[in-house]
């Protein structure tokens, strides 16, 4: 049986997101206060608080720490491609923030070296407009690392070829996908909700010696993104069935 709680904050929801879709509430503007929005709808803040939850997981609503609730813009789709390709859209900008660290526990387990190893992470974070969009960090071996990036960028392709100019020779990219909560980090820097699922890939890549040469972690929130794989039969594959 569905409470009157659970069933208020979808009658909010509806028609907040009604009076959205109809251009009543125009993207970017800022909503009213959720004061004002309990008092209108006769709520508890917390009622109205989770109603907007709903909003904030469905992408149609961003909350701006110390500002308020905003009706978000139309996003741009992001779409991963297989194989060691980054989410395509070059109309994006990019900031880089690059690190020097050491290996340790699970990141010496995933680049497969001891700990204590010399890593550099680049974390880079895209932007559509004003928004956060996505959310990937990079580690290479330090003596692999390109020592020019810079701090931003336009488009992701342009930031991948930058950071692979020095990369050897492949033979492997291995790549995992799932989907999942966001931290409370990644909830925070991408600006979601943390009802909202993301989707997380984990890349691994390895040169022809067997060394892994790159180790990428990449975070797509699930309200803007799809993956598309595409598998090629072998010759022996088609024959077999020819």
């Amino acid at each position: 049986m569905i409470s009157a709680v659970a069933s208020r904050r979808h009658v909010i929801a509806d028609d907040l997101r009604a009076q959205i879709s109809t251009g009543h509430i125009k993207a970017g503007e800022r909503l009213p206060s959720e004061a004002q929005l309990a008092a209108r709808y006769t709520v508890s803040t917390p009622t109205l608080r989770s109603a907007l939850a709903l909003l904030q997981a469905e992408g149609l609503v961003e909350k701006v720490h110390g500002k308020g609730n905003f009706v978000r813009h139309p996003l741009r789709r992001i779409t991963y491609i297989g194989g060691g390709r980054t989410p395509a859209n070059a109309a994006l900008r990019v900031s880089i923030r690059t690190t020097k660290l050491r290996a340790r526990g699970h990141l010496a387990t995933l680049m497969r070296v001891p700990a204590g190893s010399p890593l550099t992470e680049f974390l880079c974070l895209s932007h559509d407009g004003k928004s956060p969009h996505s959310l990937t960090r990079v580690y290479i071996p330090r003596d692999l690392a390109p020592a020019d990036v810079p701090g931003e960028s336009t488009g992701l392709d342009g930031v991948a070829a930058t950071l692979t100019k020095r990369r050897p020779p492949l033979i492997e990219i291995r790549e995992r996908v799932c989907a999942r909560l966001p931290t409370p980090v990644e909830a925070t820097t991408l600006r979601i909700s943390s009802a909202l699922a993301v989707l997380e890939v984990t890349r691994v890549t390895t040169d022809t010696t067997g060394r892994i040469v790159e180790a990428a972690l990449l975070i797509l929130p699930g309200d803007r993104a799809d993956a598309v794989f595409t598998t090629h039969p072998t010759t022996d594959e088609r024959t077999a069935k020819g």
